[in-house]
């Protein structure tokens, strides 16, 4: 509640409409600050039905707030297919800053490194999961992802499974809530550290993950360490290797050495 910014507040004030994820979470929100508006729901089951409706009332003089549960419409969650069209129906769209779950945990993650790559949810599926970060394992940025309690087990193995166990992880849970807690420790070390304690797996989840080390560390090149990754999710070690020589013209036993790493 208190995250909510002064032009948030006013936006909201004097909106006409306020599209929300859930209207009952908004009316809450609403609640506690004195705000009567109507509200309609939009949410990724709805969105493209409720788009040319709101972009009716916008052609009609109104103002529609967007607001999502949590974080940032349209980053991770609904409000994309909105945007799209309201500006595609040459209508503005005024962002506000706010609530960003991400920004919130590189802040106090302390990962150095300059750049860092947002990927949000990972796949549900473990196979799908590990061919999504197959093409993550070469880039130098730290990672952030997104991630739900009833998973978080299974993506962390798989983070250790692809990316290997000496890249740094932390752990961002439950930001700006009651129970919020920010814990670093090697991939490694993860699984233990989860199993250590039920309430560590409860919440909503940023995980940042630290970048690849610089390639010339690896000894082998970008290109080939993201051919190596992706043939290893579909096929044995050996042959692996054998096709990722071939297609990257890279030594074999430094493809292999890195095929045992990641393994």
């Amino acid at each position: 509640m208190r995250d909510i910014t002064l032009r948030a507040l006013e936006i909201l004030k004097s909106a006409h409409i306020i599209a929300a994820e859930d209207t009952r979470n908004t009316s809450h929100l609403l609640g506690h600050f004195g705000i009567s508006a109507k509200l309609v729901a939009l949410h990724e089951h709805n969105e493209l039905v409720a788009a040319p409706r709101i972009i009716e009332a916008l052609q009609s003089g109104k103002t529609v707030a967007l607001v999502s549960d949590a974080g940032t419409p349209a980053v991770s969650d609904p409000g994309t297919i909105l945007v799209h069209a309201v500006r595609a129906a040459g209508l503005p769209v005024v962002p506000l800053p706010g609530p960003s779950a991400v920004i919130c945990a590189l802040s106090a993650a302390g990962l150095e490194a300059p750049h860092f790559l947002f990927y949000g949810f990972l796949p549900s599926k473990p196979a799908n999961r590990r061919k999504a970060l197959a093409p993550l394992l070469p880039l130098p940025y730290t990672l952030a992802f997104y991630e739900a309690p009833h998973r978080i087990v299974e993506t962390v193995d798989d983070l250790l499974a692809v990316l290997g166990g000496e890249r740094e992880i932390v752990f961002a849970r439950e930001l700006t809530k009651v129970f919020e807690s920010i814990h670093g420790c090697k991939l490694a070390d993860a699984p233990a550290w989860l199993a250590g304690d039920p309430n560590r797996q409860r919440g909503e989840f940023v995980l940042l993950v630290s970048g690849a080390p610089p390639v010339e560390e690896q000894g082998v090149s970008a290109e080939a360490q993201r051919i190596l990754a992706l043939l290893l999710a579909e096929l044995p070690l050996k042959q692996a290797v054998k096709l990722a020589a071939e297609i990257s013209g890279e030594k074999k036993n430094a493809l292999y050495d890195l095929a045992l790493q990641l393994k």
